[in-house]
């Protein structure tokens, strides 16, 4: 049988930077850290990327249902572990039913200039996209389709705040995110922008596009503001998502995953 690692009663220390990780947009990138809760996410994290993880925290609510596999997995870590109790870890809590398991996890580094020198590039670019739950299907969508990486806007939501982590279900460990991206580095590295637009004069078609440049970011904008006029401008093509005229738009996950998915599937152009 695995013997449990030892726990230690959580800090005030600990406490404080919990709490303002998940709270604080700027002690994030202080500390290059985020929060991950929920058991399965967690557990995920432990036999997938250890190495991302900073400290673990439990509350008895877990300790007491915690299975074997899941002390097993526990046993392998050589980070710190904490307890706490019940009400303490509630207090911390970002979510409304607390699992009583939460990690604080490196936030990874990505050479952006190296991904966009690849020979073939297919990246997601969001412009204002301020809500969290967007912003984490939209992560979620680009890691499943195997995409290069999403870039955001500055004032796009923080991809390492707790909603958008819980939306992102996890793959903000494994994929390449930029904050604070202009559009103007993609030019720098000769990669073409596509801008996804509501039905508008000169927006083709998605089915319409029947190739793709070796290396393409996919542009999207908030549903109020839509995309900047700026990177509108500098786009190569502005297609649309052709609709039933009942409905005005899409919610820009969905059109994210909607074009992400049929432009993955097209060939390469010279």
């Amino acid at each position: 049988m695995d013997v449990a690692p030892p726990l230690h009663a959580l800090t005030q220390r600990q406490r404080t930077l919990v709490r303002l990780l998940l709270r604080d947009k700027n002690t994030r990138i202080q500390e290059g850290a985020f929060v991950l809760e929920g058991v399965k996410s967690c557990l995920d994290l432990i036999r997938r990327h250890p190495q991302a993880i900073i400290s673990l925290t439990m509350a008895p609510r877990y300790l007491q249902a915690e299975s074997d596999e899941g002390r097993q997995a526990r046993s392998t870590l050589s980070v710190r572990q904490f307890t706490c109790s019940d009400a303490l870890f509630d207090q911390l809590s970002d979510v409304e039913a607390p699992q009583g398991l939460l990690a604080v996890v490196k936030q990874p580094q990505w050479d952006e200039s190296r991904l966009l020198a690849q020979a073939r590039v297919l990246g997601i670019y969001g412009d204002r996209l301020r809500d969290p739950a967007n912003v984490g299907a939209i992560i979620r969508t680009a890691a499943a389709l195997n995409l290069t990486g999403v870039w955001l806007s500055s004032d796009s939501a923080d991809p390492f705040g707790p909603k958008v982590v819980r939306a992102a279900a996890g793959t903000v460990v494994t994929l390449p995110i930029f904050r604070g991206s202009d559009a103007g580095v993609f030019e720098k590295h000769q990669c073409v922008l596509y801008s996804a637009l509501a039905p508008s004069p000169g927006a083709v078609p998605l089915r319409n596009i029947q190739s793709i440049p070796h290396r393409l970011m996919i542009a999207v904008g908030n549903e109020g503001e839509g995309l900047a006029e700026q990177i509108i401008k500098r786009s190569a093509v502005r297609f649309t998502i052709p609709m039933a005229r009942t409905v005005e738009s899409l919610n820009v996950a969905a059109t994210t995953a909607i074009c992400a998915f049929y432009l993955s599937a097209l060939p390469t152009g010279s």
